[in-house]
């Protein structure tokens, strides 16, 4: 015989700081409420509750509303920040590319091998005799 089972719901109690401290994350424009909530894993809806009860800048009666614009200029942000990297990784390689050269030309003038070559035996410093 079945009995009849009741799911139990859990409830996950936040700590009332950790609330504040995503209505100063939200306020401060760092993230959004989605990104808060990915990455504590909270529901979004709980985080607006928290807005509305924490937040300086919200007066009862007043809903939040996220602007798509402060969104598109984080987008906008990042793109220029991505392609000034990229400029920087490709003048750094630019530069590897250069000095490799320059090591290859010596090694021809000098006649000398100066890249660390693996397949020679180690030198004899001690001055130890091999045993035979």
């Amino acid at each position: 015989m079945k009995g009849t089972v009741k799911l139990l719901r859990k409830y996950r109690r936040y700590d009332e700081s950790f609330r504040k401290q995503l209505v100063c994350e939200f306020e401060s424009g760092a993230f959004s409420v989605i990104q808060l909530s990915r990455l504590h894993g909270v529901h979004i809806s709980t985080i607006y509750e928290w807005i509305y009860k924490y937040s300086t800048f919200n007066e009862k009666g007043y809903r939040v509303v996220e602007k798509k614009a402060s969104s598109t200029e984080k987008v906008k942000q990042l793109e220029v920040k991505v392609r000034d990297l990229e400029q920087a990784l490709g003048r750094k390689q630019i530069l590897i590319d250069y000095l490799e050269q320059l090591i290859i030309q010596a090694e021809e003038e000098l006649k000398v091998d100066i890249k660390k070559n693996y397949s020679t035996p180690h030198s004899d410093i001690s001055g130890k005799s091999k045993k035979k």
